[in-house]
């Protein structure tokens, strides 16, 4: 089985667009459909409440012939086209898709951030987790997601194997960004989301980049859009992760990043399992 993970930064500027930026996007979604994944994970959709209009419904039958999609929107008390999360997966599985509510503070509920597929077998499920914030102003409620987040995994993983995904907002060890030394009181690579995030892993998760692939150094999955030179000269984060339970992890073929070629931001990621 092949899944890619891609944090897009607005679908609908994807689809709808036709800015520099939106045409390097859909190059790199052709990019994702030439790997012939079994399940496409997407990040910040950007999507209204409603869900696809019925244009993009239109595009994405287009882009997707072979696959069915869920959606989930951020929706009120949360912002208006705000993060939210897609699956695709091909039109030959029948997975059951539920929306998790997982207790979190403030408005994170409702921001369209967790979506979870049901396989025979084992879970697939995603996540855009909330961002710290300039001035860390929302890292005492990311704690709390981290906290709430991890016992979700644990009760699927209690069920079934999982495969989880996502935008992860956070760079586990120093080896996961170009200038460790300069961003430790910096969103995503604070001590306290950290430390979040290796909870997780010990909770029973493997990350599957770093099984796969061991200490290899300079790969990272986010450069910095406002930084002209980030890609250029590689000053990256690796913030984007495929998880999997640790009883599968010998399963793992590849898990690797994906090309965007110019196009800053997220890259997509790749992972082949035998499940």
């Amino acid at each position: 089985m092949i899944l890619i993970s891609w944090n897009i930064d607005s679908l609908n500027a994807a689809l709808t667009s036709d800015s520099d930026r939106a045409k390097e996007t859909r190059k790199v979604l052709q990019t994702i459909t030439a790997n012939n994944p079994d399940v496409i994970a997407i990040q910040e959709t950007k999507l209204r409440s409603t869900g696809p209009t019925k244009k993009h419904q239109e595009i994405l039958g287009q882009m997707f012939p072979e696959y069915n999609y869920v959606w989930r929107s951020s929706e009120e008390p949360a912002r208006k086209g705000y993060a939210g999360t897609m699956f695709l997966y091909k039109n030959t599985y029948a997975p059951q898709a539920s929306y998790p509510v997982i207790d979190a503070p403030d408005t994170m509920d409702y921001e369209g951030r967790i979506l979870t597929l049901e396989f025979e077998k084992f879970f697939v499920t995603q996540v855009y987790t909330p961002n710290s914030g300039n001035e860390l102003k929302r890292l005492e409620d990311r704690q709390i997601w981290d906290q709430q987040y991890t016992e979700y995994l644990k009760k699927l993983d209690a069920q079934k194997p999982v495969i989880a995904s996502g935008d992860y907002n956070v760079a586990h060890e120093e080896i996961d960004l170009k200038h460790p030394a300069n961003n430790h009181h910096n969103a995503g690579f604070t001590d306290k989301e950290r430390s979040g995030f290796h909870k997780l892993l010990e909770a029973g998760f493997t990350d599957t980049f770093r099984k796969v692939n061991g200490k290899v150094e300079g790969q990272y999955t986010w450069w910095a859009q406002r930084v002209r030179t980030s890609k250029q000269n590689n000053s990256g984060w690796r913030i984007d992760y495929y998880l999997v339970s640790n009883r599968i992890a010998a399963n793992i073929k590849r898990s690797e990043m994906i090309d965007s070629g110019e196009r800053k931001d997220h890259c997509p990621i790749l992972l082949e399992i035998e499940i």
